[in-house]
């Protein structure tokens, strides 16, 4: 093989796998991207009669819990790394139903937003799990007086942990998730969120 031959073959495959190893390089996700999804899912109350009853001050007992209900929720975040996010939220969770067997009814409808830290294990380049955890500022309103209508059943809010485990898919610049998160209220008022969501990162 002459020289000239040699080297015009050691220019093309150089050539070639520099087109490759740019071609690699552009199909990888980047690192660090900012993103916002949208979920639907349920949302569960994790907690019976009695507790749910310390918790609207009712002084009722003789009812029935309907405590689980459609729900949704919207996020926006920044990815710092393969690793390590931080999302803000909004979600809507649904309603409870406390149906009185006098036919009265009182309905408690729950909202949070607030922010979470997200640590994520990346096992491939489109698939990671993750973990989360924040803080929510909740609020529940109160709507109904199970038979008693001299007694004011007053909304209730405040601010406590949230945090979830769930897996996300990424399809450029599309990303998939499913994932489980608990919103501890108090201790006589937790609810339990599933959602599957769509979203873009940028």
């Amino acid at each position: 093989m002459s020289n000239r031959t040699l080297l015009t073959v050691i220019a093309a495959s150089t050539a070639l796998l520099a087109a490759t190893g740019a071609q690699a390089q552009a199909n990888q996700p980047h690192e660090q991207y900012a993103y916002l999804g949208l979920g639907v899912g349920f949302s569960s109350l994790e907690n019976d009669r009695e507790e749910v009853d310390n918790f609207i001050e009712s002084g009722a007992s003789d009812f029935d819990l309907d405590d689980e209900d459609n729900s949704w929720k919207a996020f926006v975040g920044y990815q710092f790394n393969r690793y390590m996010a931080v999302e803000a939220f909004y979600a809507d969770l649904g309603r409870v139903q406390l149906r009185g067997n006098n036919v009265a009814n009182t309905d408690l409808e729950s909202t949070a937003y607030g922010a979470s830290l997200v640590g994520q294990l990346p096992l491939t380049s489109w698939f990671a799990p993750f973990a989360k955890v924040g803080a929510a500022s909740w609020e529940t309103d109160v709507d109904g007086n199970l038979g008693d209508a001299s007694l004011d059943l007053e909304d209730n809010d405040g601010v406590d942990p949230v945090y979830g485990l769930g897996a996300q898919f990424t399809f450029s610049p599309v990303l998939i998730r499913a994932e489980y998160e608990r919103y501890d209220f108090d201790s006589d008022y937790t609810i339990d969120s599933f959602t599957a969501s769509v979203g873009l990162r940028f």
